[in-house]
């Protein structure tokens, strides 16, 4: 079959072409930005790209268009395909019917942790001989590609997101996945361009839950009133624990850079690591949790949580130039921005941080979260923050006036050249520089450690 994917540069799409292209279709593809690592790593897969949306792609005749929810009503090849009656399907449809029909899925789902703990869940299943399939909107080292899929799989692991299906489709992605094991992560208030409070979004986790088994499994923490109501709301399927009080716990071991962790209250063996927060610990639980369903013994979870690398851009060190250590992350929520940090100053003690922040998601962009920064941001020493004032990432706040409660550790700034000398200036042998954004942030990166030398 030739499908042809409508916004298949972005991570779910290009992830989701990789595998159809393995699964044996044909398949082509276009963007409004075609550009890499994802057009690389799809024209090495002999995917055929396409710069834009117009019309006239029509004439590949493929049997079905995939269609990403990037694409919106008014774009003119989704206009010629509805004009002229031809068929298509959103992303998370078509993986749900063809990809994961007949496979044990083992969904990741919350408003944080969902790279770090899909790959911490694939890599275990891979460490333990089962060769999972995947698709996860990260790269892990270990696993070394975001996609991956073999005919003969059986376990499939996949980050469900709560972001809408596709302009004719606004449920929830994950509802098309039909999991066995879902992991429901946390659950906050968040993408606030298309949901008007956390009780819509939680409605689409209870849609979730409704699709689970009874000889399935529900893993969640133990704390946490969203979820408390999403359950509340009916559940049918067995419900395993992680946290405090918990079927799974983690013990903190001050002898080491890792955790105990502790099964049904008896020790199960003891994770050494170097990633750092609690945050972290609860993504290792949830993990570890649902790994046992899939029939992997927890010695061997355990241990292949040690040799774990990582995921790129969590907590990413780039470079050290002069004793500054400058590092990448994601983080982007305002929760996500506060166990980034506290986890960092866990790890540095003393140390000073130099919190470097683009508010760019956009609920962030439209200010639903603002007013929770400054509280965020408390662990860092110094606050830089970048707000774009026009073109399609500018904030409809004033970043100056939001951060004001931090006083003179806060900067904010619209010129990316002008902080990151502001920054060159301010740190100092023995800082961290944590740059989060879930953007590229201007290459500041590369180009902050140019400045530093």
């Amino acid at each position: 079959m030739h499908l042809h994917i409508l916004g298949i540069c972005g991570t779910f799409m290009g992830g989701l072409a990789l595998i159809a292209r393995s699964a044996g279709h044909t398949v082509t593809g276009c963007d409004a930005g075609v550009y890499p690592p994802m057009s690389t790593q799809l024209q090495e897969q002999g995917i055929d790209l396409i710069e834009g949306f117009d019309a006239a792609q029509t004439a590949l005749k493929p049997d079905l268009y995939v269609v990403g929810n990037v694409v919106t009503r008014g774009n003119p090849l989704m206009e010629a395909i509805l004009d002229q009656g031809l068929p298509y399907i959103s992303g998370p449809q078509w993986l749900g019917d063809h990809i994961l029909a007949g496979r044990h899925v083992l969904a990741v789902a919350g408003t944080h942790g969902k790279t770090t703990t899909s790959s911490m869940l694939a890599w275990i299943l891979e460490y333990a001989g089962m060769a999972p399939d995947f698709l996860i909107g990260g790269i892990a080292p270990d696993l070394k590609v975001s996609a991956r899929y073999r005919p003969d799989g059986r376990f499939f692991v996949i980050e469900a997101d709560e972001y809408d299906t596709a302009f004719f489709d606004k449920r929830s992605k994950f509802v098309h996945y039909r999991p066995r094991s879902a992991v429901l992560n946390n659950l906050e208030y968040d993408h606030a361009d298309i949901f008007p409070d956390l009780a819509a979004i939680e409605t689409q986790f209870h849609h979730l839950v409704r699709t689970i088994p009874a000889q399935g499994t529900i893993i969640r923490p133990t704390v946490s009133d969203a979820l408390d109501r999403v359950i509340a709301r009916g559940a049918w399927t067995p419900i395993v624990t992680f946290g405090d009080g918990g079927e799974w716990q983690a013990r903190a071991d001050d002898r080491t850079d890792g955790f105990e962790v502790v099964r049904a209250q008896r020790p199960a063996g003891t994770v050494h690591w170097t990633l750092t927060g609690e945050h972290n610990r609860l993504n290792a639980l949830a993990a570890l949790a649902a790994a046992d369903r899939a029939g992997v013994a927890t010695e061997t979870a355990i241990q292949a949580l040690s040799a774990f690398q990582g995921v790129k851009r969590r907590m990413e060190l780039r470079g050290s130039v002069r004793g500054i250590q400058v590092y990448d992350d994601f983080a982007h929520h305002p929760t996500a921005i506060d166990t980034t940090l506290s986890g960092l100053r866990a790890q540095v003690g003393r140390d000073r941080i130099l919190a470097v922040l683009e508010p760019r998601s956009n609920t962030m962009k439209l200010g639903a979260m603002a007013a929770k920064l400054p509280d965020a941001l408390r662990s860092a020493d110094l606050v830089f923050c970048f707000g774009a004032r026009e073109g399609k990432h500018a904030l409809g706040w004033d970043p100056g006036q939001v951060l004001a409660p931090l006083g003179a550790r806060a900067t904010s700034y619209s010129d990316l050249d002008k902080m990151i000398d502001a920054i060159r200036l301010a740190a100092r042998p023995g800082d961290h520089v944590l740059v989060m954004s879930n953007g590229g942030f201007g290459g500041i990166h590369q180009k902050l450690l140019d400045r530093l030398q």
